[in-house]
């Protein structure tokens, strides 16, 4: 039958203790997985505080695949920095740099348009239709730290999800057929 055959013949002969202590142990990975999520989400400010660096407009400085660390605090925005920014109808955040603020007279907000280092002209063009300027509810955070290539891996479970689905039912696998 194979190993396969014998990986199922295994999760058959177990007790049934021995099957719940399996779930409980991948539920536990999985909501400490949550948790140190979670934490991040607090301690650095921004709803995501890791994100892949998905297209190559930040080249030379991000390449694509590289892992951005974010964080978000109540400074003002400024030229130079760069942010991770949602745009109205888009799912995927943006990552590129601030190229001008403009501070709104009386309120002390600032505006800023956006422009990734290896593309031609402004974000305007990505904007929501209408939109010249980001607000800061736009901005998920900035750009504090990186580490390169190590996000490949989302790029590919994202690209082909069949490695992703083969790679979950693989370490279920091994979680509940790992002996004790």
């Amino acid at each position: 039958m194979g190993w396969i055959g014998e990986q199922i013949d295994s999760v058959k002969s177990m007790q049934f203790r021995q099957l719940l202590t399996q779930a409980v142990s991948l539920g536990m990975i999985v909501t400490s997985a949550l948790i140190i999520w979670k934490g991040l989400m607090c301690i650095t400010g921004s709803e995501s505080p890791v994100v892949v660096v998905l297209s190559g407009s930040m080249e030379p400085g991000f390449k694509r695949g590289d892992i951005l660390f974010l964080h978000m605090s109540k400074e003002p925005i400024r030229a130079g920095e760069i942010v991770v920014f949602n745009v109205d109808g888009r799912e995927i955040p943006i990552v590129h740099r601030v190229i001008k603020v403009h501070e709104r007279e009386g309120s002390g907000e600032v505006d800023v348009l956006t422009k990734g280092d290896n593309n031609f002209g402004d974000d305007r063009l990505l904007y929501a239709e209408g939109q010249m300027w980001l607000q800061r509810h736009h901005i998920m955070g900035r750009a504090v730290g990186f580490l390169p290539y190590v996000g490949w891996v989302t790029i590919i479970m994202t690209e082909q999800p069949i490695i992703k689905y083969l790679l979950i039912g693989a370490l279920g696998l091994l979680v509940i057929t790992s002996k004790e």
